[in-house]
Parts: C-alpha cells; structure tokens; sequence
C-alpha cells in the first residue's frame, strides 16, 4: 500500500517536472526577475546605509525576499499549472479518472510546487551571497522554507481546483497573495505597524515565514511559535485540498 502511494506520487511529481524541463529557460527568468530587483533596490539601494537591529538592512531583508519568492513560485508551480491543466487542456480528468489515489494526485502536484518554490528560493539565497549578504543558514532555516513552500502550494492547488476561470485565479492572487506581499513584514518589521495593524497581519501565514527565516538567519531567538503556526497552516491546507479535489473527482 505504502509503494503503491510512493509510486503514484512520483508518477504525478515526475510529469511536472517533465513539463518543468520543457520550459526551464523561461521558468528560471521569470523565477528571479521581481526577486532581483528588490535585491538591487533595497539591497543595495538602501541596504548599505540603513542599519536595524545591529546589522545591515540587507541582512534583514534578504530572508523576507527568499519567503517572497517561496510564496510566489509555490503558490504560482501549483494553481497555474492545475487551473490551466482542469480549465483547458482538460488534463486533469485523465488523472481523476486514473487508478490512482486523491492522496497520491494532491501529494504528487503539491510536492512539485514547493520543489519549484524551494529551487526559486534557493537561487535567491545563493544571489545574495554575491550582494554582500551574511545569514545564518541552518536546518530549521530550511525547514521554515520548506513548510513555506508545501503551506503555499497547497494553497495553490485549493484555488486551482475551487476557481473556475482564469480570470478567477488572476483576481485570487490579486486579492490573496498580493497583499502579503507588502504586508507581511517582507520589507519591514511586523511590530512598525499600530497594535491592531500587526494582530490581523499576525494571522497571514508569510508573516511567520518571514518571521522565522529572519530570527534563524540573524540568530535572534528561536521562532518556536512561528514554525508550529506555519506547521498548521501547512496541514490546514493540505487537508482542504485533498477535501477539494476528491469533489471534484
């Protein structure tokens, strides 16, 4: 039973990364086009002359960038690849009516997006290096990164099987993930905002990325809270996609 799910969920993580292979150059752009920038202009624009807590600017908003960019290519390898896959090409009736299991179909497209989200995310650690950044880079590091990826892939997958248009999708990332781009103390500390500000920004998952990716980096104190709220978003929603997808199946 157990090798029968291992190998549907590689079936289905295997053909994305076969889809992946195909469009790679593209991908790769556009995986570090709004990354690398906010690297230029408030790494380098205003990183070398703005100090927060004892270090560089750049220090501290190069962990809100790398949660941005998981959030973003997550988010973005599952819903665009599953709406386009269910609304268009009709793709995806071939793998509801396949042998396989919903467990295996959600775990398979769910794994290829936080791959694409940590390989995003990756890349943006290793730039960093090059504009001057210093970060500590543990395992929780990488465990906060990747509850990242898996919780915003999940997401993806629930917006991709609930909407039913494209434009549908363009106005759930408008309204759902470009806020917490801004919001979620990416660019800045969560606490500048007023008290009842920073509670309802609390409850946004990428607040405890970024949170948790900034206090592991910069050795500050360990973000226990963050990581456990990240944890259960990351099974929330999990569990809500494996709910959305067995209806429509």
């Amino acid at each position: 039973m157990l090798m029968e799910l291992i190998y549907d969920t590689y079936t289905v993580f295997w053909r994305e990364m076969i889809l992946l292979r195909k469009k790679f150059r593209s991908f790769f752009a556009g995986s570090m086009v709004s990354p690398l920038l906010y690297l230029l202009s408030f790494g380098w624009g205003l990183g070398r002359n703005i100090q927060i807590d004892g270090t560089s600017y750049l220090n501290f908003v190069v962990p809100g960038i790398v949660a941005l960019s998981a959030m973003n290519g997550s988010y973005s390898a599952a819903g665009t690849s599953l709406s386009v896959s269910r609304l268009y090409h009709k793709t995806l009736e071939e793998f509801l009516t396949a042998p396989i299991s919903v467990l295996s179909l959600v775990l398979g497209n769910v794994s290829s997006g936080c791959f694409r989200g940590l390989f995003s995310s990756s890349l943006i650690i290793l730039f960093s290096y090059f504009f001057g950044a210093n970060l500590h880079l543990s395992g929780w590091f990488f465990v906060s990164l990747l509850l990242t990826c898996f919780l915003f892939a999940a997401l993806g997958l629930v917006a991709a099987m609930v909407v039913n248009s494209h434009e549908g999708m363009s106005r759930f990332s408008t309204f759902v993930i470009l806020p917490m781009t801004f919001l979620c103390g990416t660019f800045f500390k969560v606490e500048n905002y007023p008290a009842a500000v920073a509670t309802l920004v609390k409850i946004l998952p990428l607040t405890h990325c970024s949170i948790s990716l900034r206090a592991i980096a910069m050795r500050a104190e360990f973000p226990l809270v963050s990581l456990l709220i990240l944890a259960a978003y990351a099974a929330v929603l999990f569990a809500l996609g494996m709910w959305v997808t067995a209806r429509v199946e």
